[in-house]
């Protein structure tokens, strides 16, 4: 079968570069599908993108749709034919469906019965007829913000400049928002020719490099990295590239060149955080540091051109950084003339949410949360008044200058203004540790104290916002719930603190009470609550590579105390490799589909007839005693195994389901009992086994 490769470009006007790499994926993924629906088989397909466009190259695409010649069964005989022999209604129905005469069906032996067949024929497309109707895949893509222009109808990621598709050296005919599809694509604006005749598609990526355009990213990255590190040794610095700045710039530029500037190093007097942020969320700028990671006054920036006039270029980018690091030295001197006092009481005037009062009030709530939580760590007198005061100041700098300029700033500066202001370091570090986690992989909170603040201040927003309505639902979160609760979750797994969440929530629940502000029930919300926490603590035993059943057996039982959730799974993990465990299991799992059938849970000892449960209901003594006192979740798996036993002899020897009433309920509350205390541990259940 012959073969032609296949280009699509969309050209647009810029993009905001955390838009590109998502739309030239999009692109690659439709296509793909569009070619999987169409049956037109193809080698590979390969994405690019700048600034300035998105494209595909299908490489191999099938100049013909392969013929088809497919065979659909249907009814049996008894149903397609009548006692005479003539074809039925439903024969007739199933013959009209896939397009054939009812004479043309047949019979074949599936399994000892027949059936009636149909064989389809159809005729493969030439791809270059079906070709056109990608206009509708490109103009259907979706993005995260979309623009119109002119009287089109279309919306779109920014407005559509120019249009390349080509088949081997056939235009496609399409077009899109008044641009018909050409050969034409675009070089660089400044540096390229304007148009750039494509014959065929793979000539696209060299005939653009020769205009200035790099449209492979990963070539960008790699031409940005090489060219930063070669001044890392010309100059013994060492430059640490943020990868959210370095995937930023990499699709702000179609032709990149580093260079490197400076700026007084009086402005090393600020902390190094906001040099850092200055740079990188304003300019887009790579620090520099010596040998030791000390900041240097040099930044490295990434250039969309070529090498000329680069001392002007650098010039330049010195002169505004002059002006972005004024201001950052401005916010930080200004900021160091407020107390923390002064700025508490500003919190008071600025809104945490309209039906939850302010950050003031939050204050007070973390505060109070967070002596609960120090009283159930029964910290010392020293550390707890340390939570204190940390709850007290942690959100102080929210109305400072610098973070008002950099929220991202928020914690650091707090951290840098508390020391300064006189407090203690270990209260100065827990005002930035409270905000730890801030996202996925983040670093914890080292300290006790910082950690418990964490939590309150967390679960603070948690239940505040289920308490009024607000949970999370499918991708929306626009408060991060979800983060929260993922860091609350590390922090206890982290630190092994076992604090049982619903005592945590009720303590939140109870202060948000006191303040008058809840809307809904406290039973529908703690269950919300559970099934959110549940989730993620989903997650972070996936993250320890727990199986999915060992995780729904730990999470189909007690799940508030987290460390212990996280020991049951990793217990289980290992018992489930033992040959014997199976029969265990078989055991829990047989005692407890009969225990379902039970009226209710008193045990009289007198009842018993036999010796089987006799045993069995001094074994689950003996066990329940011993479990209360184990706090090693491998031994209390262990000692639950001990059951095995007790109940395979119980279920050889007595007949569960007596004629007698009382015996029959006596010995389903026994079950029922073993039942729960094996249940409390996990629902051994949900495990599978080869």
């Amino acid at each position: 079968m012959s073969k032609r490769d296949l280009l699509l470009e969309i050209g647009t006007e810029e993009m905001p570069a955390r838009f590109v790499a998502g739309a030239a994926a999009q692109l690659k993924e439709k296509v793909e599908k569009w070619l999987a629906a169409e049956r037109i088989p193809y080698d590979a397909v390969v994405s690019y993108e700048t600034p300035r466009r998105f494209a595909v190259h299908v490489s191999g695409l099938a100049e013909k749709q392969p013929d088809r010649n497919d065979e659909a069964k249907g009814p049996a005989r008894k149903i397609a034919q009548d006692e005479s022999g003539n074809w039925t209604k439903a024969a007739q129905g199933f013959a009209r469906s896939n397009g054939v005469d009812v004479d043309q069906l047949y019979f074949k032996d599936v399994n000892g019965v027949e059936y009636v067949f149909a064989r389809k024929s159809e005729a493969g497309k030439e791809t270059r007829e079906l070709l056109p109707a990608l206009a509708d895949v490109i103009a259907g893509m979706t993005f995260p913000k979309n623009m119109r222009w002119g009287a089109y109808e279309l919306k779109y990621v920014r407005p559509i400049r120019w249009l390349v598709a080509l088949f081997g050296e056939d235009v496609i005919e399409m077009e899109i928002a008044g641009v018909k599809a050409g050969r034409v694509t675009r070089g660089h604006r400044f540096l390229g020719s304007q148009e750039v005749t494509l014959t065929q598609p793979g000539e696209y990526a060299a005939k653009l490099a020769e205009q200035y355009v790099i449209v492979d990213p990963d070539e960008r990255r790699r031409s940005i990295v090489e060219q930063i590190r070669r001044m890392e040794r010309e100059n013994g610095w060492r430059i640490p590239m943020d990868e959210g700045l370095l995937d930023e710039v990499v699709h702000l530029v179609e032709y990149p060149t580093a260079l490197y500037g400076t700026f007084d190093e009086a402005f090393l007097s600020i902390p190094r955080e906001v040099l850092v942020t200055s740079m990188r969320e304003h300019q887009r700028y790579f620090p520099v540091e010596d040998e030791n990671g000390h900041l240097l006054n040099h930044f490295v920036t990434v250039r969309n051109g070529d090498s000329r006039a680069l001392d002007n270029v650098a010039k330049g980018n010195e002169k505004v950084l002059r002006a972005r690091l004024s201001d950052a030295r401005f916010f930080y001197e200004e900021d160091q003339k407020l107390s923390i006092e002064s700025c508490l009481k500003r919190l008071e005037t600025i809104v945490f949410h309209e039906e939850l009062g302010t950050i003031g009030d939050k204050v007070r709530r973390v505060r109070d949360l967070a002596g609960r939580i120090a009283g159930r760590l029964e910290l010392g007198e020293a550390e707890a008044a340390r939570v204190d005061r940390i709850a007290e100041i942690a959100k102080f700098d929210l109305v400072t200058n610098m973070v008002g300029e950099f929220p991202e700033l928020q914690g650091i500066m707090g951290e840098d203004y508390a020391r300064k202001a006189g407090e203690s370091e270990a209260v100065a570090r827990g005002v930035f540790e409270h905000y730890l986690p801030r996202f996925a992989g983040d670093q914890l909170p080292q300290s006790a104290e910082g950690a418990a603040v964490s939590i309150a201040d967390k679960l603070d927003t948690i239940v505040g916002c289920f308490s009024i309505g607000i949970v999370p639902t499918g991708s929306q979160d626009p408060y991060g719930l979800r983060r929260m609760a993922a860091g609350i979750v590390a922090i206890l797994l982290d630190r092994g603190w076992k604090l049982p969440l619903d005592r945590l929530w009720d303590a939140a629940l109870d202060i948000y009470a006191a303040q008058g502000v809840t809307k809904r029930d406290r039973d529908e919300v703690k269950k919300d609550l559970a099934d959110f926490f549940a989730l993620r603590l989903k997650n972070a035993l996936q993250e320890e590579q727990i199986r999915y059943d060992v995780i729904d057996a730990v999470l189909s039982a007690d799940i508030a105390l987290v460390p212990d959730v996280l020991a049951k799974a990793k217990a289980l993990m290992a018992a489930v490799q033992a040959d014997d465990f199976k029969l265990t299991v078989e055991q829990f799992n047989r005692a407890g589909n009969l225990a379902q059938k039970a009226e209710d849970d008193a045990i009289d000892e007198a009842v018993f007839t036999e010796d089987a449960e006799r045993a069995l209901y001094k074994a689950y003594l003996s066990v329940r005693e011993q479990v209360e006192g184990l706090d090693d979740q491998a031994a209390v798996l262990s000692t639950l195994s001990q059951l095995r036993e007790p109940i395979q002899s119980f279920f050889d020897a007595v007949m569960v389901m007596a004629d007698d009433q009382a015996v029959r309920r006596n010995r389903l509350a026994l079950l029922l009992g073993i039942s729960r205390l094996i249940g409390a541990y996990a629902d051994f259940s949900k495990l599978v086994f080869a």
